[in-house]
C-alpha cells in the first residue's frame, strides 16, 4: 500500500478529473485535506502545496507524488520521475519558466543584460533563476515573490522571472519575453525506497499504468461501422488506427464489421468521407482508457 501527496492549487483541478477519470476518484469535503481513494494500492492521501510535495516524497513521507517539474528541480529534490503527465492548470501541454522585461525596454533577449548594471528579478523560482543567470555570467539581485511577480516591473524589479502557460497575464501587464530558463511538465515521482521496493513498485507502475491511460485516451474517440465487401479495401486503405483496423466478417452476409481508433480532430472530415465511400451503420463511441 502506498501513501500519496497530490497538489493543491493551480494543477488541483485537473488532477482531480484525471484521477476519477482513471476510476481512482478523491473524495473529501470542500475544506478537507484528508481525503481518501477507495482503492487497495492506496493508504493515505494528502492534499499539499506541489512546491512542497518534491522534499516530502524524496524525506519517504508519502511514497508517490504529483507536482511540477519546476518545483522539483527548484527543490533540489532527488526522486524518481515515473513519469510524465501532460497536464497543467488550462491545457494539456508543457509550461515554461521564462523571463520577462517590459515591452518598451530595449532588452531583446536575456543575453542583453550581460554586463549591464545587476539585474533586479523578482521570481518564485530563486534557485532556478541564481543557476541559470549564473551560468550565464550575467550579474543578478534575486528577490524572493510570493505572488503577483509581474506587477513589479518595472517600478520595482528590472526582470520578472515566471512560469507561463498561455502568457495571457504578461500582455496585460505589458510584459515581453527575453527567453525561456526551462520547459516544465506536471510529474508523477516516487520516493527513492519505494520505487527500490518490489511491492511498492508494482503499486506504482500499476497507478501510472491508469493514469496515462485515461492520458492517452484524450482526444481520440472509437468508430465502428459496416462495410460492403467491394468497398472493404478502400476504405481501410485510407482509415486511420493505433496499428491497423479491427476487421470481422460479419455471419452470412457480404458486410465485414470495421472498427478503429481515431484523433477527435480528424472525426468530423473522416466520417463524412467514410459514407461517400461506402460504410455504413457508423457508431462514434468514447473511449476512457487507452493501455498500451
Amino acid at each position: 500500500m502506498i501513501d500519496l501527496a497530490l497538489p493543491k492549487g493551480s494543477l488541483e483541478e485537473q488532477t482531480m478529473k484525471l484521477f476519477k477519470e482513471a476510476d481512482l476518484e478523491v473524495r473529501r469535503g470542500k475544506r478537507e485535506y484528508n481525503p481518501k481513494i477507495e482503492d487497495p494500492r492506496i493508504g493515505k492521501v494528502k492534499i499539499l502545496r506541489p512546491q512542497e510535495i518534491p522534499k516530502y516524497v524524496e524525506a519517504g513521507y508519502f511514497d508517490l507524488g504529483i507536482s511540477g517539474m519546476d518545483w522539483i528541480v527548484e527543490s533540489g529534490a532527488d526522486v524518481v520521475e515515473v513519469a510524465k503527465l501532460p497536464y497543467s492548470k488550462m491545457t494539456e501541454k508543457t509550461v515554461k519558466i521564462i523571463a520577462a522585461v517590459p515591452e518598451d525596454s530595449d532588452i531583446r533577449k536575456i543575453e542583453d543584460l550581460k554586463g549591464k548594471r545587476r539585474s533586479r528579478i523578482t521570481t518564485e523560482y530563486p534557485n532556478i533563476t541564481k543557476n541559470f543567470f549564473d551560468g550565464k555570467g550575467i550579474s543578478t539581485d534575486i528577490f524572493f515573490s510570493y505572488g503577483a511577480s509581474e506587477a513589479k516591473v518595472p517600478e520595482i524589479m528590472d526582470v520578472v522571472v515566471d512560469l507561463v502557460e498561455t502568457g495571457t497575464t504578461l500582455g496585460k501587464n505589458k510584459l515581453k519575453i527575453i527567453g525561456t530558463l526551462m520547459e516544465s511538465y506536471t510529474t508523477l515521482l516516487a520516493n527513492k525506497a519505494s520505487w527500490e521496493d518490489k511491492e511498492k513498485k508494482t503499486e506504482i507502475e500499476e497507478i501510472k499504468t491508469l493514469l496515462l491511460g485515461v492520458i492517452d485516451a484524450r482526444g481520440r474517440v472509437l468508430i465502428t461501422m459496416n462495410i460492403p465487401k467491394d468497398k472493404l479495401s478502400i476504405i481501410v486503405e485510407f482509415l486511420p488506427a493505433m496499428k491497423k483496423p479491427t476487421v470481422s466478417e460479419l455471419y452470412g452476409t457480404d458486410y465485414y464489421a470495421v472498427q478503429t481508433v481515431v484523433s477527435k480532430d480528424e472525426i468530423n472530415t473522416l466520417i463524412p468521407k467514410l459514407k461517400q465511400y461506402g460504410a455504413e451503420d457508423i457508431l462514434e463511441l468514447a473511449i476512457s482508457k487507452i493501455i498500451r
